[in-house]
């Protein structure tokens, strides 16, 4: 099985390469350290009988999952008996792993392409004793080389999205050839635990999403959350927000502060057309955009200089001096601190054209009620519990979101009672990543 695999791959990644070239060069950073992508992978300390540590190589593909599998590398690092190996694929992965574990771990890099050529020389210069993949990282030739060295193999936080699931299944033998090579499996959700049994998965997979575990900023309190608005140009005082205001007076309440959490293209002009309409009613909306790839920055500003409202962004060097209404995060990785300065959230994703969704689970535990559409099928069970706990809500269209924010907007105490369901939501699911770790030390004990 694995001879076709090998026969089929070096086409396909021939035929791709001139999308995932394009996107290589629209989101930057890809040529550093580019030498490991094809197995050349940095020297590390050899082997030796007076070094007897157990060595870890764990693959997260980007940053979601370098941030998600903190809590294990914590664990697995306060053992004096094991050393660990962090490798990503994407670019903004790999500087977020370098920022963060680059001094506190053995080593990290760049996962190698899934050709054996590639597969074969990273796996010469790492040497791993146990490897660790996260969520989709199903790589047929990484996964058969650590079963031919009998290397134990674990899955964690694994999910099958409705369209990997559906494409799994049109090729069943591969897909339980592959899935009975994995020694066990912690899957995100019991959903995924369920489609992976039904691929063909041997092990009994046990359920719980890593993300859970993420270490979440302290909650601020209602002061610091206003000078840190006022800090970036959003806080009180500031007129409506337009490029040319009319001199105003205000009652000096609070603003309304509405976030795009991980936006896709065409959900940060229904925003706009959001917050507009609240203004309308005469609601002081201010609206923080965090674009899901910040190379589509270009793009957004442009939009933003077409509209009236008064606007600024992180990458500008002034953000306090001029009154604004919308503030854009350009730079990458401040998700959760934009986050802990909204009174709702949309999370992105959600709505046509758009699959899948962004995850809802940061916004819950900041206590940030959050709002979305109904394309989430990478996070179904985690949207379906939020409904439930009365943390979330779901909305069926553009219509429908219009609506739904404008009467969040106007209830403090329905937006109180949906931040307190989520960090009671958040408390009650965490603790996997705990129980991650310790399997992984007991297996090689």
């Amino acid at each position: 099985m694995i001879w076709l695999y090998r026969i089929a791959s070096l086409p396909f990644l021939l035929f791709s390469m001139p999308y995932y070239l394009g996107r290589m060069l629209r989101r930057g950073g890809y040529s550093k350290d580019w030498p490991q992508r094809f197995g050349f992978f940095k020297k590390l300390p050899p082997k030796s009988a007076s070094n007897l540590k157990k060595r870890i190589w764990i693959q997260a593909v980007s940053v979601g999952e370098v941030l998600a599998i903190e809590p294990i590398i914590q664990k697995l690092s306060a053992s004096e008996d094991t050393e660990i190996i962090l490798t990503t694929t994407t670019s903004t992965g790999y500087r977020e792993a370098l920022k963060r574990y680059e001094h506190s771990i053995l080593s990290v890099g760049l996962f190698p392409l899934d050709l054996s050529p590639c597969s074969a020389l990273a796996w010469r210069r790492i040497k791993p004793d146990l490897i660790v993949l996260a969520e989709g990282e199903l790589w047929p030739e990484h996964i058969h080389r650590a079963h031919l060295k009998s290397i134990p193999t674990l899955l964690i936080n694994a999910r099958l999205s409705d369209k990997t699931f559906n494409r799994l299944k049109h090729f069943p033998a591969l897909t339980r050839w592959l899935l009975t090579k994995i020694n066990s499996i912690y899957c995100s959700s019991q959903q995924d635990a369920d489609r992976f049994k039904e691929l063909g998965a041997l092990p009994e997979a046990s359920v719980g999403n890593l993300k859970l575990d993420v270490p979440l900023p302290e909650t601020i309190s209602e002061e610091t959350r206003l000078n840190k608005l006022k800090a970036l140009g959003l806080g009180l005082g500031l007129g409506f927000g337009f490029k040319q205001d009319p001199p105003t007076s205000h009652s000096g309440a609070a603003p309304f502060v509405l976030i795009g959490a991980s936006t896709w293209e065409g959900e940060e002009s229904l925003l706009l057309k959001i917050q507009n309409q609240l203004i309308a009613e005469g609601i002081d909306c201010k609206l923080i955009l965090v674009p899901r790839h910040a190379e589509r920055s270009a793009s957004l500003i442009k939009l933003l200089k077409a509209q009236p409202l008064a606007w600024n962004c992180a990458s500008s060097k002034d953000l306090s001096d001029t009154p604004i209404k919308i503030y854009l995060s350009d730079t990458t990785g401040h998700l959760k601190e934009c986050l802990a300065l909204a009174d709702l959230a949309f999370i992105g994703k959600s709505l046509d054209p758009h699959k899948g969704g962004q995850t809802p689970i940061e916004s819950a535990g900041l206590g940030i009620p959050s709002i979305f559409g109904p394309n989430m099928s990478n996070f179904k069970s985690v949207t379906r519990e939020l409904i439930q706990a009365g943390a979330s809500i779901e909305v069926p269209s553009e219509a429908m979101l219009s609506t739904e924010i404008l009467k969040l907007a106007k209830d403090p105490l329905e937006r109180s009672a949906m931040r307190e369901a989520g960090r009671k939501w958040l408390d009650q699911n965490k603790g996997i990543s705990a129980l991650i770790a310790e399997a992984i030390l007991e297996v090689l004990r």
